[in-house]
């Protein structure tokens, strides 16, 4: 019997792929728990403007990633922030903080997890730091620690 994949199943295939598989398999295991459907005509042409629909999704995701990247990268963010003696910071400019700044002052909403500080900031002065925003396309942000 014919089915296609809802979810990846091990040692099957992935998500999408058409497989063949023993009957029982596919009535006993694999429909019950609703990891495949039968691969009739209508299921194939609903699964292919599934995905005809995912990759429009993804292309413009990745649009809307690269216009961003272009602004971010012309952005220089400045973090005022307590420091001690020898211009040394409390503690050290996070990503948290750094995406703050940004969806304060330029209305930009990053997650956190998106901007990779390569070490810790913890002195004044300019950095560059990454936001890795789609998974080939990385901005880089200019980031102006002051007194505050």
């Amino acid at each position: 019997m014919k089915v296609i994949l809802l979810t990846e199943v091990k040692a099957l295939g992935k998500k999408g792929q058409v497989c063949e598989v023993a009957d029982g398999y596919a009535r006993n295991f694999l429909l019950p728990r609703g990891l495949a459907v039968e691969a009739t005509s209508g299921n194939m042409q609903d699964m292919a403007h599934k995905k005809a629909i995912e990759e429009k999704r993804k292309e413009n995701e990745k649009q809307m990633a690269l216009v961003l990247a272009e602004k971010l990268n012309k952005l220089t963010v400045e973090v005022a922030t307590r420091i001690g003696e020898g211009g040394r910071l409390f503690g050290s400019v996070t990503n948290k903080e750094i995406a703050e700044m940004l969806k304060k002052r330029y209305s930009i909403d990053l997650d956190k997890r998106k901007i990779e500080v390569k070490e810790p900031i913890k002195a004044l002065g300019n950095y560059v730091v990454q936001v890795r925003l789609y998974p080939d396309i990385v901005a880089k942000v200019q980031i102006q620690v002051i007194e505050a």
